[in-house]
C-alpha cells in the first residue's frame, strides 16, 4: 500500500492511534471484570451482558488493528464505528455524565473518535479499494 506520509504526518498518525488504541485497552479491563459502572451502562442499554462482552471484544480488535501497521485504516475506521455507537448511546440513553463520572467516558468516546478519524485522514491513501483515489499528489 502506498503510505506517501511526510515524517511529521507518520507521527502523528502514531501518536493518534496510541492515543486511541490506549483509552480503547484502559477501558477493556472495566468491561471484562464487570465492573459497576459497565455493568449498569449495558443493563441501562438493555445489552448486558452480551454488549458489553461484544464491545469489548471489538475494541480490543480495534486496538490491535490501529497498532498493526498494514490494519491501521481498518483500525480507524472499526474504533470510529464502535465510539459513535457510544456516544450515540450517551446522547440519546445514558446521558452526557454517567454514574456521576463527569462526562469522563462520554469525553473519552469523543476523543478516540476523533483521534481515529484524524489518523483515517492522514491515511485515506491506504483505505481498501477506494485510497487510490485519495491520494494526494
Amino acid at each position: 500500500m502506498m503510505t506517501n506520509l511526510s515524517r511529521s504526518q507518520t507521527a502523528a498518525s502514531w501518536v493518534l492511534q496510541l492515543i486511541a488504541a490506549g483509552i480503547l485497552l484502559q477501558t477493556l479491563f472495566f468491561k471484562f471484570t464487570a465492573a459497576e459502572e459497565s455493568v449498569y451502562i449495558f443493563t441501562t442499554l438493555g445489552a448486558e451482558p452480551w454488549g458489553r462482552i461484544g464491545s469489548g471484544v471489538v475494541e480490543l480488535i480495534a486496538s490491535i488493528m490501529l497498532l498493526t501497521p498494514a490494519l491501521v485504516p481498518y483500525g480507524a475506521a472499526l474504533a470510529m464505528a464502535v465510539m459513535a455507537g457510544a456516544i450515540m448511546s450517551h446522547l440519546t440513553v445514558l446521558g452526557i455524565d454517567v454514574k456521576g463520572d463527569g462526562g469522563l467516558l462520554f469525553g473519552l468516546a469523543i476523543i478516540v473518535l476523533l483521534s481515529s478519524a484524524v489518523v483515517l485522514l492522514l491515511r485515506r491513501g491506504q483505505i481498501p479499494v477506494v485510497g487510490r483515489y485519495f491520494q494526494v499528489a
